[in-house]
């Protein structure tokens, strides 16, 4: 007899699943009963968050879903952390949990793990939450989930599954394979985008997370049209020193200059969220007021005016857009000017500690050119997230944005090493953030994932600390001692050195890359 556990284990490689996070317990037993048998690689984290953080970070890098094994009640709350992150910055994540026998449910009996409604809480925070009553409902729930993550805005989706449901018989159960696809781009819509393309003369394109991987079709409309390209943080190295390429944050004086300028603003993949362009709280940002917007979700076009809205992928949006525009279209004279202005009056505009930030991490990128960088809430990011040019399309995100989650860093990127194990995958986290997830170092070695950990140590919450003076309070629980991270390193077996001065990153870079191994380097900022 094969039980719903094994079948679960079947069922998610034939919807192509490599790799699964989490921590088994007494209430997940059944669901690894045919684990050690399949192609499925199970990563163990020192704690559910950290399995979270890791499907997010394997799925940013991969463009596949990340999956967690999560046990109820604990297992479960510890891991909506990382689900509000993943719904935040729509990264397609599945938690796969348990919950009590079915006889037990919402009756407060006092079971191990018990909650008043787990899947209710689940709702609040999940795209979609489902229970599994009988062996037969998980091909369509599953089936459900990846249709989700194919053809709408993704996040994360939530199965819980019954321990007395997990033992039910489960024989000859087969896949219900996805071939759910975005919405094709309308017709009528990319007719109306097309005419206002038509008469603009100062054309811009602000790229969202959502344009990612849709580089070639953007740069072509990009160059086709003249239009400067404006990218918020998740869209940081598809145009890498294109001299249409604004990679700025919205948020600068310069930038939102550059789009009052604009006479037509096409955004792709962009939710216009505060994180990015409004991230002083000044209430500077201004919609622009002729706005051809593409996103996959109808509900997100809808929260704004839209001159024009296209329901549709950002790639297959802008192909059609593309085709319909022609090849007589001339482009605008002045774009790369236009971006270059924008470039240089964006940068003037930091700070010369955050200029200084933006160069170390610019060290990083020159040092392992084509690395996935994966950053926590610390200074470097900050500075980053307002400009900075990446070298690669999805190799550069953070949680720095959105939900703001601290300790995403660590985690997050062992699951894009995992995902992408050619590439050089660097954390770049600060000292307080670090010790939210340091123990997820242990994963690194155990998964023989090669992240080199660069940990910026201020000794404390500096950004915060700054924040606090800035609006005169006396600074107040911002300085959290750090430990000597290099000695916690080597007790975990994972090589480290500490760098007193930042021109030494670069060799430091290169020395843990030719290792091939996880790595700590440390940098003592005063």
């Amino acid at each position: 007899m094969t039980t719903l556990g094994e079948a679960l284990i079947t069922l998610l490689e034939a919807h192509g699943v490599d790799t699964v996070f989490g921590i088994p317990g007494v209430h997940t037993v059944e669901l690894y009963r045919g684990l050690a048998r399949s192609k499925i690689r199970h990563v163990t984290p020192r704690h559910e968050q950290g399995a979270g953080f890791m499907a997010d970070g394997y799925a940013r890098a991969s463009g596949r879903p990340g999956v967690a094994f999560v046990i109820t009640g604990p297992g479960l709350t510890n891991t909506i952390t990382a689900m509000g992150q993943a719904r935040a910055d729509s990264v397609p994540m599945l938690v796969i949990s348990g919950v009590n026998a079915m006889p037990t449910l919402g009756k407060g009996l006092g079971f191990l793990h018990e909650l008043p409604d787990q899947r209710g809480m689940m709702e609040k925070v999940a795209l979609l939450s489902r229970r599994i009553t009988e062996a037969s409902e998980l091909p369509g729930a599953l089936a459900q989930a990846f249709a989700l993550f194919s053809s709408s805005r993704p996040g994360p989706v939530h199965i819980e599954i019954p321990t007395d449901v997990m033992v039910k018989p489960a024989d000859d159960m087969v896949a219900l394979l996805s071939n759910a696809a975005p919405p094709v781009p309308d017709g009528a819509a990319i007719a109306s985008a097309a005419k206002l393309i038509a008469t603009a003369r100062r054309p811009l394109i602000l790229a969202g997370g959502g344009a990612r991987r849709a580089e070639a079709p953007l740069q072509r409309l990009a160059e086709k049209l003249g239009a400067p390209v404006v990218e918020t943080t998740n869209a940081r190295g598809l145009l890498h020193r294109h001299p249409l390429c604004v990679p700025a944050s919205p948020s600068l004086k310069a930038v939102r200059a550059l789009m009052a300028d604009a006479d037509l603003v096409i955004a792709a993949g962009t939710e216009f969220g505060p994180t990015d362009y409004d991230g002083y709280g000044d209430g500077g940002f201004v919609l622009p007021s002729n706005l051809i917007r593409i996103d996959i979700g109808a509900d997100q076009i809808a929260r704004r005016p839209v001159t024009v809205g296209i329901q549709a992928d950002c790639a297959e949006a802008i192909e059609a857009l593309l085709a319909a525009i022609g090849s007589a279209h001339a482009a605008a004279p002045d774009g790369e000017a236009r971006a270059a202005a924008a470039r240089k009056a964006a940068f003037a505009e930091l700070s010369p500690a955050y200029t200084a930030q933006v160069h170390a991490v610019e060290m990083i990128r020159d040092a392992l050119p084509g690395a996935i960088i994966v950053g926590d809430s610390t200074q470097p990011i900050y500075a980053a997230n307002l400009y900075y040019d990446h070298d690669r399309p999805a190799g550069w995100f953070n949680a720095a944005t959105g939900f703001g989650a601290l300790g995403y860093g660590p985690p997050a990127a062992i699951g894009a090493a995992l995902a992408v194990p050619d590439a050089p995958v660097v954390c770049l986290t600060g000292d307080g953030g670090f010790q939210f997830t340091l123990p997820e170092l242990g994963v690194a070695l155990d998964s023989d994932a090669p992240v080199i950990f660069v940990i910026w140590n201020n000794r404390g919450y500096r950004e915060i600390e700054t924040s606090m003076l800035d609006v005169g309070v006396e600074p107040v629980g911002v300085s959290p001692a750090p430990p000597d991270f290099c000695k916690l390193a080597e007790a975990y077996g994972i090589s480290a050195e500490r760098l007193a001065e930042i021109g030494a990153l670069p060799q430091a870079l290169k020395r843990a890359r030719a290792t091939g191994l996880p790595c700590v380097i440390e940098i003592t900022v005063a």
